[in-house]
């Protein structure tokens, strides 16, 4: 019987599992949602039960759809929304509290009081990252502080912190593995991404018990074995990576100077640099892009924190839309005389301008706006913050000449969305055949290192491209959009 890879997509709105063969072609999945809760103003949560609940239906579907025993999984691959918080008791694997989700703006003021005692360039140079609400440190303090006893219990070695694939990974084995690897580790505001270690000095200032934090690998290594009465076999967890770098994988990313953005809940743009951790001017993030054979790679990254989000908030919240499908057909037909711009800062803004207190705006609008512009504004917004992220990129890195864009995410099924993407990035824009990029690059990283997939540099040349998309756009009328834009960030942010 051929050998099946088990990918797990663990995402901010949605879980998805895909079965893929030994060549990674997907022959089978399944997909579920779950509720968001949001307690407080800026707050965002998640119970981790029902996340749980959701891994098992799906990988336990897509096993049924592949018609193939489980012991014929060779591996298993997770990936997952990172930087999302989980405190949970090392006894009985119950959560303290809802996981705090990447999203959440809580500990904005303590981030706010750390840079004001001088702490940031501190951070910055160790984790490559800002202090900002969004990475997981300041939610973890927050538990500790927030939760009664936590903070004791943490101490004595009670508690466990993990983001959402430290939190699975120990369910999966039943409590065997404790483990996460470096990129979700990068995110943390709690990992030195030059040494490779948990750093002490960062964990006394934020308070976080050494004791709670997971034992860092690489993405391609040994997580564990699932227990056998989960999926009906014991499996061999063999690849993790947070979505992003996930992504930044699956779309074959391994040179310096590549790059990728993934377009879902948010946006995410990856450019690679290699073994050169790139200190941004421009308040990029400096990650680790992913870890093989202990030596990493590093990336900057433009985090947008909402695109497909303004598409969920047309059809859920102003009930404009019936389907995330429709907002390329009305944003075709919108009146091209009227200038609406949505700045979609519901959670702030993230890359370059990094404000958590700012709140999205509309701008334009008249009695002739109807839905067909408000779906224009929503999806042009993300290709304007898009290039917000590459020119800071390419300010950083110092690159000349042509950038080439690889893309991946639900948005990107949307032929307006990149051709007017291609247009104000002014280059090329290239849709890969397989979108789910994403748990491609974790099936990728579990089926390297169960001996059943080649090494990265003979995995590049098997991504194909379904379709560029290339500038077309007058290089006036671009620079108006652009300048019309900056100016209504403008006036958000004053």
């Amino acid at each position: 019987m051929p050998d099946f890879i088990l990918a797990i997509d663990q995402g901010t709105t949605s879980t998805r599992a895909i079965m893929f063969d030994a060549k990674l072609k997907p022959k089978a999945s399944a997909q579920r949602e779950f509720k968001q809760h949001f307690p407080n103003s800026g707050w965002v949560e998640h119970d981790v039960e029902e996340i749980w609940k959701s891994v098992l239906l799906t990988a336990r579907a897509a096993i049924i759809k592949a018609k193939t025993p489980p012991r014929n999984i060779r591996c298993i691959g997770i990936t997952n929304q990172r930087e999302t918080t989980v405190v949970w008791d090392r006894k009985t694997g119950k959560a303290i509290h809802r996981a705090i989700v990447w999203q959440d703006r809580r500990t904005s003021d303590y981030c706010s009081e750390l840079k004001s005692q001088g702490h940031e360039k501190f951070f910055n140079a160790k984790t490559g990252l800002l202090l900002d609400p969004y990475f997981s440190g300041t939610k973890v303090s927050w538990l500790l502080d927030h939760v009664k006893g936590a903070r004791e219990r943490a101490a004595s070695g009670e508690l466990c912190f993990g983001t959402i694939d430290s939190f699975l990974i120990w369910r999966l084995t039943g409590g065997r593995s404790h483990v996460t690897d470096a990129t979700n580790a990068s995110r943390t505001l709690l990992y030195n991404i030059h040494e490779g270690v948990w750093d002490e000095a960062l964990l006394n200032i934020l308070g976080v018990p050494r004791a709670m934090l997971p034992e860092v690998k690489d993405c391609a290594a040994d997580f564990g074995v699932t227990d056998a009465k989960l999926l009906g076999a014991a499996i061999p967890i063999c690849g993790v990576a947070g979505d992003q770098q996930a992504a930044t994988v699956g779309q074959a990313c391994f040179e310096p100077g590549m790059m990728k953005s993934t377009y879902g809940t948010g946006c995410f743009a990856l450019l690679n640099t290699g073994d050169r951790a790139v200190t941004s001017q421009n308040r990029l993030l400096t990650t680790v892009a992913y870890q093989l054979d202990g030596k990493r790679t590093y990336a900057l990254e433009g985090a947008i924190f909402v695109a497909g989000a303004a598409v969920q908030w047309l059809r859920d919240g102003l009930k404009v839309v019936k389907n995330a499908a429709e907002t390329g057909a009305l944003a075709r037909l919108a009146d091209k005389n009227q200038n609406v711009y949505l700045v979609p800062a519901f959670v702030g803004l993230g890359a370059p301008h990094w404000n958590a207190d700012v709140r999205g705006a509309l701008f334009g609008l008249t009695r002739a706006t109807t839905n067909k512009e408000l779906a224009r504004a929503a999806l042009e917004a993300v290709c304007y913050q898009t290039n917000d992220l590459l020119d800071a990129m390419r300010k950083d890195w110092g690159a000349t000449g042509e950038t080439i864009l690889r893309v991946d995410g639900g948005m990107t099924a949307s032929d307006w969305t990149m051709q007017f993407l291609a247009d104000i990035l002014d280059a090329p824009v290239d849709r890969p055949a397989v979108l789910e990029t994403t748990a491609v690059g974790a099936a990728y990283l579990a089926g390297l290192q169960a001996g059943l997939l080649p090494k990265p540099d003979v995995f590049a040349k098997t991504w194909k491209r379904q379709k560029r998309f290339t500038p077309k756009m007058d290089a006036g009328l671009r620079d108006a959009k652009i300048a019309g834009w900056r100016e209504v960030v403008r006036k958000v942010l004053s």
